[in-house]
């Protein structure tokens, strides 16, 4: 990426790191974030907290010597604000400018693409005799586990930029990686899926669905719908869950649902993805088969497990984004419509499609080779999985 050359302002200017800024978001403290991206990179993704405060203005207005009262409406006088771009340099000039006015700016350090690289770990407090850890990237909301049971562990949906972190975190739990498993070809990241194990000599795991789709690389194990993966003494069960994908496939670890992408603690799984607007009204009503007929008749305590979250979504009381499947029944207007009037639903209530999507799954199919940095850029921005909120 090319960089825009900046006046050279003699002013140091302060950073706060992605965790840093994330840990006091969480803790509910309001914050200004000055975007100095244009207009419509801040419309497509931004840092989403309920205690955020946006405001949104190119670095190019502050290219001028006047620093006029445009150009700081919304930034607060005497608080500190956050400036923030793609990669700390344009920010960093306007939070020098600033600085130099009076105001008390910081910069994010490494921009969106630092908060993109945050990864978050909580492990769920579930009833499985055994660890279920959920990963989480605030920046995307993709989800990934990490399952261990004796000395042996699973990694279910890895993203291929955190390789390193799921090899380093099962040798904290004195695991190896056995598995690494795809709940189905991904269109909003890049998999980690032969990365982590090539790096591990774990075996890849696709559903024998999934692997239809054309892809072009041989999985070591191709699952059906009721086959079983044994993990130190847990057996981790294939549940066929199409919908968002035809071959979506769930993992069942004790009492926890790995749903992937076909339900959310949020919302449902958007069905257009594969087969685009032309096959989405059928996969709808897959989905909602799938839904009424394999999950709903589990136990209410299943905790769901999904593979995105969204900044609108409540973190269960152990920190990890999960609920209860009798709590999503309760509040979710769309696991109770009748067929058609949930197929309507989720038709009207789509996204836009995620940034890259395309690219995106003919590099998970195996089909187009990129490099990890091109991989990192490719997948930055929402993931727009789901076809909405929860009602």
């Amino acid at each position: 990426m090319s960089l825009p050359d900046l006046p050279d302002l003699d002013v140091e200017v302060p950073a706060i790191s992605a965790e840093s800024l994330k840990a006091r978001l969480d803790a509910g403290e309001e914050l200004v974030l000055l975007d100095t991206r244009p207009p419509e990179k801040h419309e497509e993704w931004r840092i989403d907290a309920p205690t955020a405060t946006h405001v949104n203005r190119s670095y190019t207005e502050y290219l001028d010597a006047e620093l006029t009262d445009e150009l700081v409406a919304g930034l607060p006088e005497d608080e500190e604000f956050v400036v923030l771009c793609a990669v700390a340099h344009t920010s960093e000039f306007v939070a020098g400018k600033l600085r130099q006015a009076g105001y008390d700016a910081v910069v994010l350090e490494d921009g969106m693409e630092g908060w993109a690289g945050l990864y978050e770990y909580a492990e769920l407090d579930t009833d499985f005799d055994g660890t279920v850890g959920q990963y989480h990237r605030p920046s995307s909301g993709c989800l990934a586990y990490l399952v261990v049971s004796g000395d042996e562990a699973a990694v279910v949906d890895p993203l291929r930029a955190f390789t390193d972190r799921y090899v380093a975190d099962a040798r904290e739990y004195g695991a190896s990686i056995e598995y690494v498993v795809d709940t189905h070809v991904h269109a909003d990241h890049v998999s980690g899926l032969r990365e982590l194990a090539a790096a591990t000599g774990a075996k890849t795991v696709l559903s024998a669905a999934a692997a239809a789709r054309g892809v072009a690389y041989d999985a070591d194990v191709l699952v059906e719908d009721g086959d079983e993966l044994t993990v130190g003494d847990a057996a981790l069960e294939a549940m066929a869950t199409p919908g968002h994908t035809s071959g979506m496939t769930s993992v069942r670890v004790g009492d926890v649902l790995l749903t992937g992408d076909g339900l959310f603690t949020d919302s449902v799984a958007r069905p257009d993805l594969e087969e685009g607007e032309a096959g989405a009204r059928d996969a709808a009503r897959t989905l909602y088969e799938t839904l009424q007929e394999r999950i709903r008749p589990l136990p209410d305590d299943t905790r769901i497990a999904p593979a995105h979250t969204s900044g609108g979504a409540a973190a269960h009381e152990d920190g990890t984004y999960t609920a209860s499947l009798g709590e999503l029944t309760a509040r979710m207007d769309a696991l109770r419509y009748d067929r058609e009037a949930f197929v309507d639903y989720v038709l009207s209530d789509m996204p836009p499609r995620p940034a890259n999507y395309e690219e995106i799954i003919e590099t998970n199919l195996g089909r187009t080779d990129v490099d990890d940095d091109e991989a990192f850029t490719l997948e930055l921005g929402p993931n727009n999985c789901a076809a909405g909120t929860a009602d």
